[in-house]
């Protein structure tokens, strides 16, 4: 298969990660394609093993604030971070950043799941979509392009860090998730209404094709 980190020009093809990480356009475009964090519905997210509560939904703000390192999530128990992210709409996610520490509280590793809602760290035992192998970034230079076909419908992401480069703990300062949101339920209001005028005419066929059939 072919390198998504390729098609930029940059990186190298990982057997077990998919893809590698990119560097991140400089300029304007980076703050604009950074905004699903805007889409996040906030009264549902939930971040699993924080060591502070509330903590875990510091880390999804502008791309322009990736850099402030007053705000940030630490994990508690052991190295592991599950976040549990519902979005308002669809989302057709593109890239993932992951900024922190330059030191061994960084995570190692990445693992996506799409449209689980409420997972636990049990369910982080089954398949991921895509895993990335990640490397430190301090600064928010670094981007990992998801496969598309498998993130083009997402009302629901789970990002799930399983290990660090060594520390005792996890810390995360900033998660930028890039890609495009459409409105959900347009589509199911329009089949709903479809179905619902359908059906009383569907009764009066069964109805009146007997008579029709016995006349004839």
């Amino acid at each position: 298969s072919v390198c998504v980190a390729m098609a930029h020009g940059a990186g190298r093809c990982g057997c077990c990660c998919g893809a590698d990480s990119v560097p991140v356009p400089g300029g304007g475009e980076g703050s604009g394609a950074w905004g699903l964090y805007l889409r996040i519905d906030r009264q549902r997210l939930q971040c699993l093993n924080e060591r502070r509560e509330g903590s875990g939904a510091l880390v999804f703000r502008p791309w322009e604030e990736r850099g402030d390192r007053s705000q940030f999530v630490e994990s508690d128990d052991d190295e592991e971070l599950l976040f549990n992210i519902p979005f308002t709409g669809n989302v057709k996610l593109k890239g993932v950043m992951v900024v922190g520490e330059d030191d061994g509280t960084h995570p190692a590793e990445m693992r996506l799941f799409r449209n689980i809602p409420h997972m636990s760290f049990d369910d982080t035992a089954r398949e991921p979509e895509q895993t990335f192998s990640l490397n430190r970034d301090p600064t928010g230079e670094l981007e990992y392009p998801t496969k598309i076909a498998r993130f083009s419908n997402v009302s629901h992401l789970s990002i799930h860090f399983p290990r660090n480069f060594g520390a005792e703990t996890t810390k995360i300062l900033y998660i930028g998730l890039k890609g495009e949101w459409t409105e959900a339920h347009r589509h199911e209001v329009t089949i709903c209404n479809y179905e619902a005028s359908a059906n009383p005419a569907d009764h009066k066929l069964e109805q009146i094709t007997p008579q029709t059939h016995f006349i004839s």
